[in-house]
């Protein structure tokens, strides 16, 4: 946690009314006046149209997945599915396959079809009494198994661990809280040969959000709390709103933010009918609830939509006691780390495979995986 001293805050304020410009200057002097920001009473803030470049902190590979990604998303037939797999995803997938040397078993868990991976060089030691849930992304209406692949395949290899990914059922055919007992249903049956501490859930957007609800059932129905939880690209439930819904959405997703209505039906079907204050389906609006959360681990980016509720979801875990953890990627978009290829993509990798590698059953730190151990099937946690 960060402390910052009145002081230093007076004296940063005053800095920075020193150094924002009146006017926009060149090499040769003053070029013009920048356009005016108008701030209304109640602080709603007018912002003139304004180019926004690449961020300069990112790296060559990311800048160029950066800028096909805003492409991509503005071609409606790249973003189609095929066969549960978008378009654009493809070649993330492929590209999956030849770095992460994994196994793909197809199998019912609880009654519930899902997808276990395992790495082809076998699960290492230290994980044997391990297994992580995977719920995917998707909007809760499809990305299977496009989106459970690329959340499942890396961090199985690199974490050297068995990753189970959840079928669990999805709009507009099922609606809440079809997914929860889904996922209840494989964890209960996980639990007859594991212990609740060596059991991890994660996922990223829709899986994210799955997750923290999946947490909220569990309480509801007695179950035991599993030992750690990854909120990826997500919140802990709720609408998507805060600053980032009108900020990144068209620096991260190459759209204009759809009006937001406080009257208007959720933007998932899935949720139709829904309380949204129901603590099943939202439990950030349930303190009593989050403050039973086992260690979380949050992963957003500055160019994501689901950044300001991702923040948001921080601070109440932090408010609520929960140990968590915060990473946010400068730059980057809703489910970034998608494409493996990308050197932030692969720090994320191994940010989730540290977390659970420290938090599932003994309390030891790991050290870093390269994708290369990982292929290789050599890579083995200190």
């Amino acid at each position: 946690m960060l402390h910052f001293r009145p002081l230093f805050v007076l004296l940063s304020s005053a800095c920075l009314g020193l150094l924002v410009p009146t006017s926009v200057f060149g090499q040769d002097g003053p070029i013009g006046k920048a356009p005016k920001v108008v701030v209304q009473d109640d602080g709603t803030v007018e912002v003139p149209a304004q180019t926004v470049p690449m961020s300069n902190f990112l790296s060559p590979e990311a800048k160029a997945y950066v800028a096909k990604h805003l492409k991509d998303m503005q071609d409606p037939e790249i973003l189609k599915q095929d066969a549960g797999v978008p378009r654009f995803m493809k070649g993330y997938l492929a590209r999956d396959y030849e770095l992460f040397a994994v196994e793909k078993k197809e199998d019912k868990i609880g009654g519930i079809h899902a997808y276990v991976y395992t790495p082809k060089a076998g699960v290492s030691a230290r994980n044997k009494d391990r297994v992580l849930i995977n719920l995917h992304g998707g909007g809760f209406s499809g990305c299977w198994p496009g989106c459970a692949e690329l959340e499942s395949i890396p961090v199985s290899a690199l974490g050297q661990i068995e990753v189970v990914s959840v079928d669990y059922r999805e709009g507009p055919d099922y609606k809440f809280p079809a997914a929860s007992e889904d996922v209840a249903s494989v964890y209960q049956e996980l639990l007859k040969t594991h212990q609740p501490k060596d059991i991890g859930i994660y996922g990223c957007s829709a899986g994210g959000i799955q997750t923290a609800m999946s947490i909220a059932w569990f309480q509801r129905h007695g179950l035991p709390t599993p030992g750690a939880i990854g909120i990826f690209c997500a919140s802990a439930g709720g609408v998507f709103g805060g600053d980032a819904s009108y900020t990144a959405v068209p620096i991260g997703e190459a759209r204009m933010p759809l009006p937001m209505n406080p009257g208007a039906p959720p933007p998932l079907s899935y949720f139709s009918g829904t309380d949204p204050k129901d603590p099943l389906a939202a439990p950030i609006s349930a303190p009593e609830v989050l403050a039973k959360f086992p260690p979380t681990l949050m992963i957003t980016g500055t160019r994501g939509f689901e950044l300001s509720a991702a923040l948001y979801t921080h601070e109440q875990l932090v408010k609520a006691g929960v140990d968590t953890e915060l990473h946010v990627w400068e730059g980057l978009f809703h489910g970034f780390f998608y494409n493996a290829d990308v050197p932030e993509s692969r720090d994320a990798l191994n940010v989730i495979v540290r977390f659970f590698d420290r938090h599932l059953g003994n309390m030891v730190d790991s050290g870093h995986v390269s994708a290369a151990d990982a292929k290789a099937g050599s890579a083995t946690l200190p």
